[in-house]
């Protein structure tokens, strides 16, 4: 269904999911699907976003982000997790996770997070191995393998260009070109290429916040939201938190904060309890006596 969706075209919206709790949020709020980043993973871990992470970790959280949703789950695998026989080893196991998708990126190992300064690729013979060695283990021809690519910050849009059509010619199904700078880059990307194209538009980074709207007429085909749902819950958090420190409770953040009866609605309290009393529905009988 992800891929029927997007061959037609359309662009596809994934906010990224912090925990599952929040994919289910994700998904009944209307979107096309979740994107579990792996910045977000390292972060809920208390790590940079350097590939401290395992794969171990990594696929782990997906399958309990992606159990909770119907919505089509990609998530980051940085570069694979070591060279092209453990990228294939990635594939094999985020599949069996039930996770839609994934990405493999270009980066020198040990990564770091796209959006910064001093980053260092791979040379393009070791970028395709990457992806040959992705699709190759592939199972499930409806797994999604995206090729990122973070050469435009290194080496220019035209570098970006000519790296992105190699890694499709080695078999990915789309290209996320990391850090593009303006709307022209990702029109130059779709004229080149004739796959699915995904932007990132993270906060506090090297590309403009553009609009769903914006980022369509370029021709783009998914947009991820990566850590902005964690900042946002980071931030009000530390809000709460200062609340505490000056008033001594949090009566003046009520308006702020998710209901009961909504939290218990997202979870499907009552599904649960009514499964609950009906296997274990019994009554004690009286004594007579």
């Amino acid at each position: 269904m992800l891929r029927e969706r997007l061959a037609s075209g359309e662009l596809l919206r994934f906010p990224g999911a912090f925990n599952p709790l929040s994919a289910r949020l994700i998904e009944r709020k209307g979107f096309d699907g979740v994107y579990i980043s792996g910045a977000v993973l390292s972060a809920d871990l208390g790590l940079p976003d350097i590939g401290l992470t395992t794969l171990t970790e990594v696929a782990g959280r997906g399958q309990q982000i992606a159990r909770m949703t119907d919505l089509p789950a990609i998530i980051d695998a940085d570069t694979g997790f070591g060279e092209p026989m453990n990228v294939a080893r990635t594939i094999q196991t985020l599949e069996d996770a039930g996770l839609a998708g994934t990405h493999i990126e270009d980066q020198v190992n040990p990564k770091r997070c796209g959006h910064l300064d001093g980053k260092a690729v791979v040379d393009a013979d070791t970028a395709v191995k990457r992806i040959r060695a992705a699709v190759d283990a592939r199972r499930d021809p409806g797994f999604l393998i995206m090729a990122r690519t973070d050469i435009r910050a290194v080496e220019g849009i035209d570098a970006a260009i000519d790296r992105a059509k190699a890694l499709v010619d080695a078999g990915a199904d789309a290209i996320f070109p990391e850090a593009m700078r303006d709307l022209g880059e990702f029109e130059a990307m779709r004229t080149a290429l004739d796959v699915p194209i995904l932007a990132n538009m993270t906060e506090f980074g090297k590309s403009d916040l553009f609009t769903v709207e914006q980022l369509r007429s370029a021709g783009v085909n998914m947009v991820i939201w990566p850590v902005s749902l964690l900042r946002i819950a980071m931030g009000a958090a530390s809000r709460a938190l200062d609340t505490l420190i000056d008033e001594g409770n949090l009566t003046t953040r009520l308006g702020e904060m998710q209901h009961r009866a909504d939290l218990y609605d997202l979870i499907d309290y009552e599904g649960y309890n009514q499964f609950d009393t009906s296997i274990f529905n019994f009554q004690i009988e009286k004594d007579p006596a």
